[in-house]
Parts: C-alpha cells; structure tokens; sequence
C-alpha cells in the first residue's frame, strides 16, 4: 500500500509542474480507498471546473466539474487499471466568502477496466458505469472529500458483480 501511495504523490507532483498554468486543469487528487470486500483502490485525478453556476440561493451555490482518474485495484496479487471520465455536480453550502466551503457531490461517469475480474469478482465487460455520491470540504488551495463510487455495467453483460468502493481523496487547486 505504502508504494502505491508514494507512486500516486510522485505523480501527482509531477503533474502539478506540468499543468499549473495550464487553462484545461484545475485541480488534482490523490485518493486511497477500498471496496466492501476489501480490494485496496488507489486513484490520481485531474479536474477541469465549469464555468457555470446553476443555481445561486442565500445557503449555497450549485457548479460542478469533468474529471479524469486514473485507478489501481489490486488484491492478493490480482490487479485492474481503470481510465474513468466524468461529470460531477457540487452544491457549496454557504457564502462563496467562506474560508471553508462544505459541499455535497454526484455524478455519473463511464470508465474502461483492463481486466474483468478480480478475487472472485466478476465484472463482466471492460466498459463500466461509475457513479459516485461524496462530501467534502474546499479551501482556497485544497479540497478534502470522502466518496462513495460504485462501478457497473448496468447489465449489459452478466454476471455484472459491480463493485462498492469508499474512498478518501486530497486535491490540490492551481
């Protein structure tokens, strides 16, 4: 666990060299986490926000973002890399003033697995839906959320085991 989390900050940084001027990135996250049958998940993310704000009210703000991961799963000596995209709604709870800014996230993505199975675990096709729900909280600099994401196929090829993944994740915003 311990080299994965250290290959993820060597890549993070080194994206965050990279990119901190780029206009098509905004922010990039580390996260770590593991699955209801405890597969250790390991995800490097970059993220671009929108430039939109849907709805404004006197408790918050609704927004939102695409983002791109990249994710590890490994167990046992089984393994799958996962290339996801998705867009993501974020409700701000409170004053855009904030130093810090509570929120509450959803989105529903698609992603793309190297493998089908792992320990047991039958996903059936490569191509997967991920949705995901999530709370964090944003500071100037950083962003600190806790995520649940669930990866399916939504029966578009049997068994379609899915997999519960809870995960933690730290970003950094240029």
């Amino acid at each position: 666990m311990k080299k994965w989390f250290l290959i993820l900050m060597l890549c993070a940084f080194s994206i965050h060299s990279v990119a901190a001027d780029s206009p098509f990135l905004d922010e990039i996250s580390i996260g770590i986490g593991e699955s209801q049958d405890n597969i250790n998940i390991y995800r490097l993310a970059a993220r671009k926000d929108f430039e939109t704000i849907f709805h404004e009210s006197e408790y918050g703000w609704l927004t939102g973002y695409y983002q791109a991961s990249l994710n590890y799963w490994e167990k046992g000596g089984d393994e799958i890399y996962a290339i996801a995209l998705s867009p993501v709604f974020v409700y701000f709870i409170g004053d855009k003033s904030d130093t810090f800014q509570p929120y509450i996230e959803a989105g529903i993505g698609i992603a793309v697995l190297s493998d089908t199975k792992i320990k047991g675990r039958d996903m059936a096709s490569n191509f997967q839906f991920k949705d995901r729900i999530g709370l964090g909280i944003s500071t100037e600099s950083y962003n600190f959320n806790v995520r649940y994401i669930h990866y399916s196929n939504a029966g578009i090829k049997k068994p379609n085991d899915g997999i519960d993944i809870f995960i933690g994740t730290i970003s950094y915003r240029f």
